[in-house]
């Protein structure tokens, strides 16, 4: 188990921000950090590796302190916590072989092999990491994480670079590994479909705080009434056709176009965030 009880003042460009935390996290959960930019999902996972200070506050894993305020003495160095952590970037080191690149964290070949094999990459070991493409680099940066096979593993947005199909790729790599080696995850994400697919339970953060958690359909389903179903997105355009008036908004990865009506037509104005939902047939927008 992970218990985290920890406070943080964050000075960003908006101004200043508490991270007040108060989570537990069972062991082998797999835990979806979302919530806006700047909400303090990033911040936090440093500060679980260690590579942040807290202004107060405790964390206890498996009924051992990682750190408390009111006991300086109680710090583990993040060499000693035990922990992967896969940062967005691959940072892979560019003079070593895919193979050096694993082992130069555990002098383990044999189960090097057995990462590299799990994500269909043993073919690769002797490759260098600029004649990888992008996904591959990840998903080596993904072994190396595991290497130590750590209790803990750590994901900032590490297929936010990514396209769709390698994104899906990985998604399952991460997915085989959580399910193989039981190693309680922890991984920030802005994707829906990527926490709905792998996680056991979504923390939602705002403006340093918890706002929402549970699982995937509690924290994310956006409906309200008898709307069947709701989307956000940034109104892109909106022009005439014929006697319509027509919105493009951007929805993820996807363009849409609705029908307004003559008040939304004149309310609404380009770089609005808004909301798309539907009864039945009949999708309504309205601002956020």
């Amino acid at each position: 188990m992970i218990d985290i009880n920890i406070f943080k003042m964050l000075h960003g460009s908006n101004g200043d921000m508490p991270l007040d935390i108060n989570i537990l996290i069972e062991e082998g959960e797999f835990i979806a950090l979302t919530g806006l930019s700047g909400s303090g999902k990033t911040t936090l996972l440093r500060i679980i590796a260690g590579l942040e200070n807290i202004d107060k506050g405790k964390i206890e894993v498996e009924n051992k302190t990682w750190i408390d305020t009111a006991n300086k003495k109680d710090f583990t160095p993040i060499q000693k916590r035990n922990i992967g952590y896969l940062f967005q970037d691959y940072a892979l080191f560019p003079n070593m072989s895919v193979l050096k690149n694993l082992t130069f964290v555990k002098d383990n070949k044999e189960f090097a092999h057995k990462l590299l094999d799990m994500v269909g990459l043993k073919e690769l070991e002797n490759r260098m990491p600029n004649t990888l493409s992008g996904g591959q680099k990840q998903r080596i940066a993904l072994c190396r994480a595991l290497m130590n096979q750590p209790k803990i593993l750590l994901l900032d947005e590490p297929l936010s670079a990514l396209d769709l199909s390698m994104r899906k790729k990985l998604q399952d790599d991460i997915k085989k590994f959580h399910e193989e080696f039981k190693i309680t995850t922890i991984m920030v994400s802005h994707d829906p479909s990527e926490i709905y697919k792998l996680s056991s339970r979504v923390i939602l953060l705002d403006h340093g705080k918890v706002e929402k958690e549970g699982d995937a359909k509690d924290v994310l389903l956006k409906t309200s009434g008898s709307q069947k179903f709701s989307f956000q997105g940034e109104l892109l355009e909106i022009y005439q056709a014929d006697i319509l008036n027509i919105a493009i908004v951007s929805i993820g990865e996807q363009l849409v176009k609705v029908v307004l009506d003559s008040s939304q037509s004149t309310e609404l104005k380009v770089g609005d965030m808004v909301t798309i939902s539907t009864k039945a047939f009949a999708p309504t927008i309205t601002k956020s």
